[in-house]
């Protein structure tokens, strides 16, 4: 039995700023657009991605 892929980030705060990122998970429009079709290896890239923005946006906050 296979393990299951990363599960979506989705919090179910739809809220995109300026530059079209989710204000609840950090992904992108397209990222969240394209998360369905994703393979495992490019949900976590988009996971790191959303991280780093996350971690860019307010570095205190783990």
């Amino acid at each position: 039995m296979s393990e299951p892929g990363p599960k979506s980030p989705c919090i179910s705060v739809c809220v995109l700023d300026d530059d079209d990122i989710c204000m609840g998970c950090y992904r992108s429009a397209n990222e969240i657009t394209d998360w369905t079709m994703s393979t495992d290896e490019q949900k976590r890239e988009i996971l790191r991605r959303a991280q780093e923005r996350l971690q860019a946006s307010n570095p205190i906050r783990l």
